[in-house]
């Protein structure tokens, strides 16, 4: 494929996704690997209060995901977030949105390989690190090189693993807990007393329940992606909403389901908090090999994010270059509607994984530090999504009232999850392990600006627009959104 042959939009991307995988995507995206490995931290640090946390958190990304919902289908020429800012903000925000995405999702996946090589690190400790890197990494191009409904489909199972094992641990756990059953460690019984019997719901008071804000947020990275994959998927006006509408009840069940039935057969003060409580409540039940299990369903989940991240930073890429805003090469698509050379090029970043690993300990301290400031990011993109909100509001109130698709309480709610995003900045620069990293994430904006003042240049010099037009919904169209 040549150069010459860059199309002048878009469109190229096939809609391949099926209803199924996007349902199913937006499941995987809410359910984070930190459920399985990191809640026990979580709740060592805040308590019972854990419940209200995710359900707050949950609470407010479902409001997000509504306006983001009712921006996607208000024009169904919107492909990506950087479409959408871009379009209602300014040519400079679908700038800073695009790019920080992509790098974003970017570090992300290779910090997923990174962990994988751990995972299989407790498999089998004889395999070098660079194995399982190297080959998920080749893995991860071959598998988006092929038609997006490849993507799906792997998604689809990969979120099935993730779903079969919470249930069977709420399963589990409710069986012990009916059955009355006595924890041999702590020598309590199940009850559901233990959610206020051991200090409150709030043992910590306000500063434990506050802090916690800055462990769970992250465990939602990836409940945007239902807006990245909307831009493949057939039927979009169907699909997306039905997608949206079931997160609350995904965090109700994933969530806070689980984590009460865990909270119940061990009291909350008695969970070791460097163990995944995933592991205890199914070894109580007499599944011996509960770690073994519950590290491939890690492992699945860690493939599932990082195949994830690899599929939204390449797709970003490709909008990016239709923009004039990266190499124009990244734009072309082969005759399946897969943008190869977007995913040769982040295919370079994502095997960085692999020298990572070989060069040894302090390289990985860094990269996790470059990780912690990476996942900071995705607090901005997420407000750039409520700021679009608000502008849209102003600029086409017509596609608003037409909308059968409204986010709830219109005037309000972007601004309420603006609020919710400042305070979880709060949270971030009070906390130890955290306050760092974000205060070095204004260097990334800096070099940003100046990369689009140059790109600005390089568009005048060439006599090109500073973005590609997003162009109009269909005439008609708008009495149709969402139906």
């Amino acid at each position: 494929m040549s150069d010459a042959s860059l199309s002048p939009a878009r469109e190229d991307l096939q809609r391949g996704l099926s209803n199924r995988h996007l349902q199913l995507i937006a499941i995987g995206g809410a359910i984070g690997t930190g459920l399985f490995l990191g809640s026990g931290k979580v709740i060592s640090l805040t308590g019972p209060s854990v419940l209200f946390i995710y359900a707050v958190i949950g609470c407010m990304m479902f409001l997000l995901m509504r306006s983001l919902g009712e921006l996607l289908l208000s024009n169904l020429n919107y492909k990506t977030f950087g479409d959408i800012a871009k379009d209602l903000i300014g040519p400079w925000a679908g700038y800073f949105v695009s790019w920080t995405y992509w790098i974003t999702w970017i570090v992300i996946c290779v910090a997923d390989i990174i962990a994988i090589t751990s995972y299989v690190s407790y498999i089998n400790a004889s395999i070098p690190n660079w194995v399982p890197a190297a080959i998920t990494a080749a893995v991860l191009a071959i598998l988006n090189l092929q038609p997006v409904r490849f993507f799906g489909e792997f998604e689809f199972w990969f979120s099935i693993i993730k779903i079969v094992a919470i249930l069977a641990l709420i399963a589990t756990g409710l069986v012990l807990l009916l059955s009355g059953f006595e924890n041999p460690d702590t020598g309590t019984r199940s009850s559901i007393a233990h959610l206020w019997d051991h200090g409150g719901m709030f043992p910590y008071g306000a500063s434990g329940f506050l802090l916690g804000f800055q462990l769970g947020i992250f465990s939602f990275i990836g409940v945007e992606l239902v807006g990245t994959a909307a831009a493949e998927t057939k039927d979009p006006r169907h699909n997306l909403p039905r997608a949206i509408n079931s997160i609350v009840l995904r965090v109700l069940i994933f969530y806070i389901g689980a984590l009460t039935v865990i909270m119940s057969i061990t009291p909350w003060d008695k969970l070791d908090p460097d163990e995944s409580p995933f592991v205890t409540t199914f070894a109580y039940a007499g599944f011996s090999a509960a770690a073994f299990a519950i590290n491939l369903v890690v492992l699945t989940s860690a493939a599932s994010s990082a195949n994830s991240g690899f599929y939204s930073g390449t797709r970003m890429m490709h909008a990016l270059a239709h923009d004039g805003h990266a190499p124009a090469r990244f734009a072309l698509v082969d005759a399946r509607g897969v943008p190869r050379r977007a995913v040769f090029f982040s295919a370079v970043f994502v095997f960085s994984a692999v020298p990572i690993l070989l060069l040894g300990d302090s390289v990985i301290e860094a990269f996790t530090f470059v990780t912690s400031v990476a996942s900071t990011f995705i607090v901005f993109v997420w407000s750039m999504i409520a700021i679009s909100f608000i502008a849209y509001l102003r600029k086409h109130p017509e596609r608003h009232r037409d909308s059968s698709f409204k986010t709830p309480f219109p005037r309000i709610v972007p601004w309420l999850v603006l609020a919710f995003f400042a305070f979880i900045l709060v949270t971030l620069l009070l906390a130890d392990d955290t306050r760092l990293p974000l205060l070095c994430t204004p260097v990334w904006f800096v070099i940003l600006a100046g990369m689009w003042q140059l790109t600005k240049r390089r568009l005048a010099r060439e006599g090109r627009p500073l973005t590609a037009a997003v162009e109009l919904p269909d005439r008609g169209e708008g009495a149709r959104l969402g139906e």
